[in-house]
């Protein structure tokens, strides 16, 4: 049964990792010179704060069940 669940939480947590925005385009900024924008603070909204928050949880709860199967 866990494994399972481990399964679904793995899946669903790949699936959300591709739909966060690409920030790493933005790393290419530093060799034209857009250094500038690169390192503003920029708050999350809206969709993209519920997706970081959706893997940080998916992230911890995948984890947890691991070290749970890990221990059986």
């Amino acid at each position: 049964m866990l494994e399972t669940i481990l399964l679904v939480v793995s899946v669903l947590l790949i699936a959300i990792v591709l739909l966060q925005s690409n920030k790493a385009s933005d790393a290419g900024q530093i060799i034209t010179g857009g250094a500038d924008s690169l390192f503003q603070q920029t708050k999350e909204r809206g969709l993209e704060l519920f997706i970081s928050r959706l893997t940080l949880t998916l992230g911890i709860v995948f984890f947890i069940i691991s070290f749970i199967l890990f221990i059986k």
